[in-house]
């Protein structure tokens, strides 16, 4: 005959195997709370000139900085969808908006959809850019901003940094493939001239793009400049995507993050 455990015991028992539910109950809890906290937000914000700017802002806790994303042309703020939340867990916030220069590379460009007139060239984004630097004066709390381009607006990133309205508040740069795209061939090195704050420029890898980084950087006089040249890089921020870049995304993050947390330890 099987002997029956006291009744005291059966009780420490039942209470060993209920309490892993409970502290699961908890951890789940306060994940869907971080979730929360952490979930994408969509703002709008108005161009100098009045046109609407639509963007996503992606919050983290205690962030080290805000970056402001741009985007390439034919693109818009999802070209940083899957960049953002990398930038998130890294404790990085960041904003990334649709220029009225971009397209559906990766997702609706909303401003470009509601925003109505002639075709644009590339200067014409600079307001938006503008806007975007003007809300995250505000929403940094004194925290570093940094400003992170893609393609034509890794060129633009040049001139925000260099102007009176960047003056003490953008801490660093990013640039990926960066260029003269602009019919005034030495805008973006004459802006870099002016800059004394970090910067971070790469490429794809060709030739051409490397020569055109290397130019815009050697023209900043930052004492905290880095060319990176990938083994394995794309146009923009791209090289950053893995299904895009899948043979260079995860070194080239390295790198990204390096940087990052050398400027905003």
């Amino acid at each position: 005959m099987r002997r029956l455990l006291p009744i005291t015991a059966l009780v420490a028992l039942a209470a060993c195997h209920s309490q892993p539910k409970i502290d699961n109950a908890d951890a789940l809890i306060n994940e869907s709370a971080a979730v929360k906290d952490h979930a994408p937000q969509a703002v709008t914000l108005t161009a100098p000139d009045g046109v609407a700017v639509y963007g996503t802002y992606y919050p983290a806790s205690n962030a080290r900085a805000l970056i402001l994303l741009f985007h390439q042309a034919g693109s818009s703020k999802d070209e940083y969808v899957s960049i953002a939340p990398q930038l998130q867990r890294a404790g990085f916030a960041a904003l990334a908006i649709d220029q009225r220069v971009g397209g559906g590379l990766y997702g609706t460009n909303q401003t470009m959809a509601g925003h109505k007139g002639k075709a644009e060239d590339y200067l014409s984004a600079l307001p938006d850019l503008e806007a975007a630097l003007a809300w995250a004066k505000d929403k940094a709390q004194g925290r570093p901003i940094l400003l992170w381009g893609s393609s034509y607006s890794a060129s633009l990133v040049f001139l925000v940094a260099a102007s009176k309205s960047a003056e003490g508040s953008v801490k660093g740069v990013l640039a990926f493939s960066p260029g003269e795209y602009f019919e005034d061939k030495n805008m973006v090195e004459n802006a870099a001239a002016k800059l004394t704050i970090p910067v971070f420029v790469t490429s794809a890898n060709t030739l051409q793009e490397e020569q055109e980084a290397k130019a815009i950087l050697s023209a900043t006089k930052s004492t905290d400049r880095q060319q990176f040249i990938p083994k394995a890089g794309v146009h923009g921020s791209s090289t950053l995507i893995a299904a895009k870049n899948p043979g260079g995304a995860d070194d080239n993050w390295q790198a990204v993050l390096a940087f990052l947390k050398r400027v905003a330890p």
